[in-house]
């Protein structure tokens, strides 16, 4: 009964917690839809931090994505133990890369004022949920070998499966309790999602591709022997 609460309810709840929740925040709080940057605020720990983190991360949501969606492909690439035992080292330096990135990140807002005043209870929520779901995928990786060939055998059917409305526990509920957290720590996340700044992800400005360029053209004249900078006219010769 726990297994199927587990790795059955929680999470079609999570996505549709995320889905449901998402779309109410994005058409009653559009201004929050961002990543809220405190760049600003302080700029050389963050660019420590946000590189490797950003980085990191989405190289590793990218493996983790891969196997689910073209599983033919990450078998044949995993097939040769040359390219497992690369990937693996691979997956284990991303991982350090990546918690090095957050810790730095966290170390930032405790260490200045500013950032630690504008730094909200949801924000240290999901600081401490990325944190331990990046940790704990690195200590699956140290301990437990090999995560990217039993991954393909395991959480992958398990995932399909829910995706296609037919779950089937009986792929994780043997695996070892770290592992299992990690998996749950996944939706965990996911659920997360509507109620923190993560929902910068779906927030990309697509529309910049295609409205209209405006070019601003500043004169400079010269009056009473000082120089006056002149207003801007757009492309349509309004004056901005």
């Amino acid at each position: 009964m726990n297994d199927l609460v587990l790795f059955v309810a929680f999470p079609y709840l999570a996505v549709v917690l995320a889905v449901m929740v998402g779309i109410y925040r994005y058409y009653n709080d559009r201004f929050s839809y961002s990543s809220q940057s405190s760049q600003f605020l302080e700029n050389r720990l963050e660019f420590w931090g946000s590189v490797p983190w950003h980085y990191g991360i989405i190289f590793i949501l990218s493996a983790h994505l891969l196997a689910p969606i073209f599983p033919g492909l990450w078998a044949a690439m995993i097939a040769v133990p040359i390219r497992l035992y690369v990937l693996e080292v691979i997956g284990y330096a991303l991982a350090v890369i990546t918690v090095l990135g957050l810790g730095l990140l966290i170390v930032r807002r405790l260490s200045n004022r500013r950032m630690l005043a504008v730094t909200t209870a949801m924000d240290w929520i999901l600081l401490v949920a990325l944190l331990a779901q990046v940790a704990m995928g690195l200590w699956v990786a140290i301990f437990y070998r090999w995560g990217s060939q039993w991954y393909l055998h395991t959480a992958v059917p398990w995932i399909v499966s829910l995706a296609l409305f037919n779950p089937k526990i009986e792929y994780v509920t043997a695996l070892p309790w770290i592992a299992k957290l990690h998996m749950l720590g996944g939706f965990v996340i996911i659920a997360l999602f509507p109620f923190t700044r993560l929902v910068h992800l779906v927030s990309v400005p697509l529309t910049y591709l295609w409205r209209p360029y405006q070019v601003v053209i500043w004169n400079r004249r010269v009056a009473a022997g000082q120089g006056r900078l002149a207003r801007g006219v757009s492309r349509y010769g309004e004056p901005l």
